[in-house]
């Protein structure tokens, strides 16, 4: 229930010790959807056991898809797509899953329904309905085909070449997931180069797939089984670098550092914070510093979207100021994370205003944050990064209401905090 509060109450110890982050949520949904249009047995190890890839997981399922839990944590899939979806598709909150499913169903001879939560029915859905609609598939929503619910009646799709007008690893992998079942080749070209999860698991799968600079072409053609590793999530470790950042040491093992995912950590870096990464075994250790504001333009935020409003909490324990500009995708999450952010901030006494497309924190340097009441708008990034506020840089009691929203991508998130700050935190 996204209406619960988390209470938090953190001595002044700081943080410190070793967090083995969840599965990554993107690779999660990624690894789930390749294994369910391969025609026979895939694994995956390591899945996300967040609310959103398994709503992605029952989603396939209604496809006629088969998954089986084996007792060492491996998902074992039966592939291939049987029959049209038995009753409407809910997405939870995943805005990745309801992207992504939409380019399945856009390639699937059926009908298909998708929504989700209220906060997912109002995120931008055009971006996908309208090249999707260019492909050939039959599509209709709310909003004049912008707003979820989608109603997608696939097939007969022809391969198209798609500027996006922003930068989209989501839309980019939509349209290749659609591409594998258009007549013709499939071309999606980015503004700036944004995770590359798709293309690199579509080649794991053998898919035949083209990269040119900032294009990426997808030919049409089955997928073969796999055996997929899904590694720690690095945007979950993100609230774990910032509170050691500003307040100890933590390490975490495991994580996934490839293209477009570790950029917070070279943020962090330019801020002043002591960071070691060792790419072989994806081990980061992060240790406190003495933080300084940066400048955070358009160039830096397709590699730290998901990373802004914790790395907003570390500018807020920094000197100086942190302006951050190019970020006006925020305003279209799970909820407008410009406001949420600022309010957030604001709650726990720090100076920080709206700009239309970012921000400007005034960092408080040493200065103690005060303790916040914090309305997270239901958005799982804004109510973890108040907590790491909370833990980091205030003695007394905080509370952040919408906390139920954290189980969409770390279920045990509290269960780590307690265990690396000695805060007594406990939903009600």
């Amino acid at each position: 229930m996204h209406d619960s509060v988390l209470s938090v109450s953190a001595p002044a110890s700081g943080v410190k010790g070793t967090v083995q982050v969840p599965g990554d949520k993107s690779i999660s949904h990624r690894a789930l959807i390749l294994s369910a249009l391969a025609e026979g047995t895939s694994t995956i190890t390591g899945l996300s056991r967040a609310e959103d890839p398994t709503h992605t997981r029952g989603a396939l399922a209604q496809f006629g898809v088969e998954f089986t839990d084996q007792p060492d944590g491996t998902v074992v899939v039966h592939g291939g797509l049987r029959h049209e979806p038995v009753d409407v598709l809910d997405c939870g909150n995943a805005g990745t899953g309801i992207r992504l499913l939409s380019g399945v169903c856009a390639g699937f001879d059926g009908l298909s329904v998708l929504t989700g939560d209220q906060y997912l029915r109002q995120r931008p859905m055009g971006r996908v309905t309208e090249p999707l609609r260019l492909m050939g598939a039959q599509v209709d929503a709310r909003d004049h085909g912008h707003l979820a619910p989608l109603v997608i009646r696939g097939a007969g799709l022809t391969g198209i070449s798609y500027e996006l007008a922003a930068a989209s690893a989501q839309v980019k992998s939509c349209l290749l997931l659609a591409g594998l079942s258009a007549a013709g080749p499939t071309t999606v070209v980015e503004p700036h180069p944004t995770r590359a999860h798709t293309e690199e698991m579509l080649l794991a799968t053998g898919a035949r797939v083209e990269i040119n600079g900032t294009a990426v072409t997808v030919h049409p053609g089955p997928l073969t089984p796999a055996g997929h590793h899904v590694p720690g999530d690095p945007s979950q470790a993100a609230f774990w670098a910032v509170a050691a950042a500003l307040a100890g040491e933590i390490e975490m093992p495991n994580l996934y550092l490839g293209f477009g995912r570790a950029d917070f950590l070279n943020v962090l870096r330019r801020m002043g914070a002591d960071v070691q990464m060792e790419a072989s075994t994806g081990s980061v250790r992060v240790a406190a510093a003495s933080l300084c504001g940066v400048e955070i333009t358009g160039a830096d935020v397709p590699g730290i979207v998901d990373e802004i409003p914790v790395l907003a909490v570390a500018a807020a324990g920094a000197k100086g100021t942190t302006v951050i500009t190019g970020a006006e995708e925020l305003r279209v999450k799970e909820s407008d994370r410009i406001a949420s952010t600022v309010a957030m901030l604001n709650a726990f006494g720090v100076r920080a205003e709206e700009r239309p497309d970012g921000m400007v924190i005034h960092g408080q340097g040493d200065r103690a944050f005060t303790p916040g009441q914090v309305d997270s708008a239901g958005d799982h990034r804004i109510a973890m990064a108040a907590a790491v506020a909370a833990v980091a840089r205030t003695s007394g009691q905080s509370t952040i209401t919408g906390w139920g929203s954290v189980a969409t991508s770390y279920p045990g998130f509290v269960e780590d905090l307690v265990a690396v700050s000695g805060a007594r935190a406990q939903p009600i």
